[in-house]
């Protein structure tokens, strides 16, 4: 199991945010995730956003904290990121 999660940098509703991923399937992601009691609602397509409030129970669980580029990297590596919503115009 990899589950990664990086530095709650990203600034939401007064709160920060990091964002959780796997490497290796989405499947072990929910499954995470539901071990942290995050709903379903959180999942974002290829993560999940997580408040930083969660952090040290991700990272107790097992989470491996990276910087937000090596999360990146290894989300396309595993061929698990999908791409930004683009408008067309």
């Amino acid at each position: 199991m990899t589950i990664l999660i990086d530095q709650p940098i990203w600034h939401f509703r007064g709160e920060r945010w990091s964002h959780l991923v796997s490497d290796v399937s989405y499947d072990e992601l929910h499954a995470f995730a539901d071990e942290l009691g995050i709903p379903r609602r959180a999942f974002q397509g290829d993560h999940y956003d997580l408040p930083e409030r969660y952090l040290q129970a991700a990272v107790d669980l097992g989470a491996e904290q990276v910087d937000c580029r090596v999360l990146v990297k290894r989300l396309r590596a595993a061929g698990l990121r999908k791409p930004p919503n683009r408008s067309m115009g």
